[in-house]
């Protein structure tokens, strides 16, 4: 069986989790988590870069950060992840789930437009498959409400839009490092910081309401708790397997690329004869081979491909289920919208396996076992 995901390997992450054991600091904010901090900072134009446990962690701390509290209403695409909704639920926030395009598969700025009110504090942009979702207009609509956006980029670390890295155009983005993400610690992620502003709370909140990240820098004598946090400080075992693959980043960028461009240069003609779509990439947009999904025609044709593939040893599979008719969805949204775009690609998506050792042979496997099915 191919799987659908293996787990990056970097070259030196055990050299690195060793000398993290033999510096006896194995918490958070040590020498790994400085030095990757440092490099993902360089790839989003030199913002603040917070280690956090998990890229739940980073959107719960934005929430925190952001002051979100009950009567506040966030907008949120319904197709995501539930912890891109479930992070400004736990705050009180209601969530207005607006539906998404049906070729980038990201929030769909005429719904988000509709689903604005006087209540609406902040905008979960997600980029889907690494495309890239915060647009000028966007913006342009979260400034117009004094609403903050927060670029969820947990599919787009080194993807770009129009030649900016993604995860710098909103105030705050967040990222992921869970295995089956390009570069994994196992379980990991990170706030970004894009606006200055917000970085020092941002440090206290996630220092469990202290302020102990001056009091490493010299700043203040002794450190105390001034405002709410929790902990969110990522091991330095967890960033030296980080590092290791952030400085193997060149290697895994190339394999995935060329797996996603081999079904993307191969697929098309019999995409086309069976009535399916290929993962839509706008121009401008750059994706990090994240994931590579196909649209069926519907769902018992998605069905019985995933069937067909998995007989045949090819272990495919779909994503997520709507948010906006989910039971928690239901308790936590706010005037529940249709969302049929939302319903008809979650009945629809399937993912083809990516990953950053996946070989020439396999691939080859994957194009011959899909080319075979026929709706």
């Amino acid at each position: 069986m191919i799987p659908f995901n293996r787990p990056t390997v970097a070259p030196r992450q055990l050299d690195y989790v060793s000398q993290a054991f033999a510096s006896g600091h194995l918490s958070g904010d040590g020498s790994f988590t400085k030095r990757s901090a440092a490099l993902l900072s360089s790839i989003h134009n030199g913002a603040s870069v917070l280690l956090t446990t998990s890229c739940t962690a980073a959107l719960e701390l934005s929430a925190l950060l952001l002051e979100i509290k009950p009567g506040d209403e966030v907008i949120v695409p319904s197709f995501t992840f539930v912890s891109s909704a479930n992070a400004f639920a736990l705050m009180g926030a209601r969530i207005a789930f607006v539906d998404v395009n049906p070729q980038t598969l990201n929030l769909d700025e005429d719904a988000v437009e509709r689903a604005m009110s006087a209540r609406t504090r902040a905008i979960v942009a997600v980029n889907y498959g690494g495309v890239g979702s915060v647009s000028q207009r966007l913006v342009a609509l979260a400034r117009s409400r004094n609403a903050f956006v927060v670029e969820d980029n947990a599919h787009g670390l080194f993807g770009s839009l129009n030649g900016q890295p993604l995860g710098t155009q909103g105030q705050l983005s967040t990222l992921s490092f869970h295995e089956t993400k390009n570069v994994t610690c196992g379980e990991g992620g990170a706030l970004v910081v894009n606006d200055p502003e917000l970085l020092e709370r941002a440090e206290v909140i996630r220092e469990k309401g202290t302020n102990r990240s001056r009091f490493f820098r010299g700043m203040v004598d002794k450190y105390t708790w001034i405002d709410v946090g929790s902990s969110y400080l990522l091991s330095d075992i967890n960033a030296a397997v980080l590092l290791a693959q952030l400085e193997f980043q060149d290697a895994i960028q190339v394999r995935r690329q060329t797996a996603a461009a081999a079904y993307r240069d191969n697929l098309g003609t019999w995409a086309s004869a069976n009535g399916i779509e290929l993962q839509y990439v706008p121009d401008g947009s750059r994706p990090p081979a994240h994931l590579f999904c196909m649209l069926l025609p519907d769902l018992s044709q998605r069905t019985r491909f995933l069937a067909f593939t998995r007989e045949r040893g090819v272990a495919t599979t779909f994503h997520y289920l709507p948010l906006h008719s989910s039971p928690a969805g239901s308790r936590y949204g706010v005037d529940i919208r249709q969302c049929p775009n939302t319903n008809s690609v979650s009945d629809r998506l399937v993912r083809l396996p990516l990953f950053s050792d996946i070989t020439d042979a396999e691939v080859s496997t994957i194009l011959d076992v899909v080319a075979e099915f026929r709706c």
